[in-house]
């Protein structure tokens, strides 16, 4: 027997046709001799009518006992109706077999409130909302892989174990490793940058981990990092590539998810908007467009959500915000040859308030440089010696950047709060389930 996709169905492949489909009761009612039942399987969910003088008694009378959540196999003819979610309804002909839950389920049609939610966060995976998430998640990256594939770039994977910061010494995760000392990685960069090396254009999708004292609604301890690092390779010339793998992910989003945009409330004309070449604004302009809105700023301060989201409302697609200053940037950004005093550096900020989603730029690629800047940041030298070897020998202007995977799908899917982009959010609050 050849069972189909419930999402199959809702893309109008099936229409009047017998079918076999086998899912989870999401939810259920009666009404006199009739059945309605919302299945679920991976790909979506569907309302199954059985009707009692179709299926009989006994079908009929076991299907009433079943709890919410049993899982089942059956099958029917499918039927267009308006009425229906999404417009596609199952009138069940025959049952297959049944796995029946145990009754208690405990997420229920009441209002459960976001910390009871996140508690039965391995049940409330299953519900329609966080499915269509966790699958327009695996579109984007399946979407962003077909770009860097296209584009001729080699996927790579540094280690999640490291003994020097990238980012920033207080938002490390130390761990014991054996009978040493290590942390959790905040970012792949300094192992990208050994890496072009061998395999040139190069991209990473894996965890990054911070130790950030945060409760916005933008923050995660421990998220998903997609990752680029380019030799041969300026400012400008990696903007262009967060340009362009950001209007391809979101033209083809609109193309192959519409529905699921919609059903999030985001509608797909929005994303059409995404073009290239983004709109760039340096830090100098940000500063003073963001004090004209009211909003306490003053120059050299690094960007919060306090700062980012008013400075949002300005534009109706992603925007560059360019030229950070020195202090608030890592130590290899390289500085501007014309203006010491800021970086190549760039971040990509999301409109309708969600802000950062890209931080990128420029790298330093002079041994002397860089041995500067290190010390300028009070760091130890010896901690950074194999990276200060790529310095040595055959080193090359070149750049990169890190995209949040959670900030942007909260972005694109209109999501109220970061955990909600990821199947099992890891907060300062927050390490089960």
């Amino acid at each position: 027997m050849d069972f189909v996709r419930i999402s199959s169905i809702l893309d109008g492949e099936h229409e009047g046709e017998e079918v076999h489909l086998r899912g989870w009761i999401y939810n259920k009612r009666s009404s006199g001799g009739l059945q309605f039942l919302i299945l679920r399987d991976g790909t979506g969910v569907i309302q199954c009518v059985a009707n009692r003088a179709e299926v009989g008694d006994e079908a009929f009378n076991e299907l009433d006992g079943l709890p919410v959540e049993s899982a089942l196999e059956l099958s029917g003819i499918v039927k267009r109706d308006p009425r229906a979610p999404d417009g596609y309804e199952i009138t069940v002909k025959n049952l297959g077999k049944i796995y029946k839950a145990q009754s208690g389920y405990p997420i229920t049609k009441k209002y459960h409130g976001p910390e009871f939610l996140f508690d039965q966060r391995h049940l409330y995976i299953r519900d329609p909302k966080v499915q269509t998430i966790l699958r327009m998640r695996s579109k984007f990256l399946e979407i962003a892989r077909d770009w860097f594939r296209e584009n001729g770039y080699t996927e790579a994977h540094s280690p999640s174990f490291i003994t020097a910061a990238c980012e920033g010494g207080s938002t490390l995760f130390e761990v014991k490793y054996f009978d040493q000392v290590a942390y959790l990685s905040q970012s792949w960069q300094l192992y990208a940058e050994a890496t072009i090396a061998t395999l040139a254009d190069i991209y990473t999708v894996a965890p990054s981990f911070r130790a950030e004292r945060s409760r916005t609604r933008r923050h995660l301890a421990e998220y998903w990092h997609m990752e680029v690092e380019r030799p041969w390779c300026d400012l400008e010339g990696i903007m262009k590539v967060g340009d362009e793998l950001n209007s391809y992910v979101c033209r083809r989003l609109t193309s192959e998810m519409e529905r699921e945009l919609r059903s999030l409330g985001r509608d797909p004309k929005d994303l059409d908007k995404v073009e290239p070449p983004f709109p760039r604004i340096t830090y100098d302009e940000a500063v003073e467009t963001i004090q004209k809105d009211g909003v306490e700023v003053k120059w050299g301060d690094d960007f919060g959500w306090q700062q980012e989201e008013p400075l949002t409302k300005h534009f109706d697609r992603p925007f560059w915000v360019t030229y950070y200053p020195k202090g608030v940037k890592a130590f290899y950004h390289k500085p501007n040859p014309q203006r010491p005093e800021v970086t190549l550096s760039a971040d990509l900020l999301a409109p309708e308030g969600y802000g950062e989603i890209i931080g990128g730029g420029q790298r330093i690629h002079d041994y002397d440089e860089l041995m500067q800047r290190i010390k300028e940041e009070n760091l130890n030298p010896e901690d950074y010696s194999w990276y200060l070897d790529l310095r040595r020998y055959g080193s090359v202007p070149h750049a990169g950047f890190g995209q949040g995977i959670e900030r942007t799908l909260m972005w694109i899917c209109k999501l109220s709060h970061i955990r909600e982009a990821i199947a099992f959010p890891r907060m300062m609050s927050r390490v089960t389930p």
